[in-house]
Parts: structure tokens; sequence; C-alpha cells
């Protein structure tokens, strides 16, 4: 299962790398991209796991990046 969030004032292509290498860390994630560009955050994992996935990581997102809104694209 995919899901794609906007990433609304991300202001930084270290910051963007830094969330990306934390958020593929979660326990089961298949993939993780943060495109800088677009500021969209795509997560894939298996759709049994995916709301434990994202509570996750919207915690890691929150301690890590606190000025970032998250919203869903």
């Amino acid at each position: 299962m995919k899901r794609v969030y906007k990433l609304e004032g991300l202001d930084c292509a270290d910051c963007a790398a830094k969330l990306e290498r934390k958020l593929a860390a979660i326990e089961g994630i298949t993939s993780a991209n943060i495109n800088f560009m677009t500021l969209k955050c795509t997560l894939e994992a298996e759709a049994e796991k995916m709301n434990e996935i994202i509570d996750k990581a919207m915690e890691i997102i929150k301690v890590e990046e606190p000025d970032v809104e998250v919203k869903r694209a």
C-alpha cells in the first residue's frame, strides 16, 4: 500500500534526506521517498501495518522538523 503526503514548510534538502533515512528505518516500511522539489513524501508498506507505520512516521517528522505541516496529498 502506498501513501503520499505533502510536507509544507520543509525548506532544506539535507533535512529532507535525513527524514527520508529515518522514515526508511521504520520497521515494516518497504519504501520511503521524499522529493524535496515537490515536497512530497511517499511511503509504502504492507496494508495491515500502514496505520501503525504512519503514526510512527508522523511522530518522527514532528520531532525532527517541528515546523513542517504534513498533509495528505
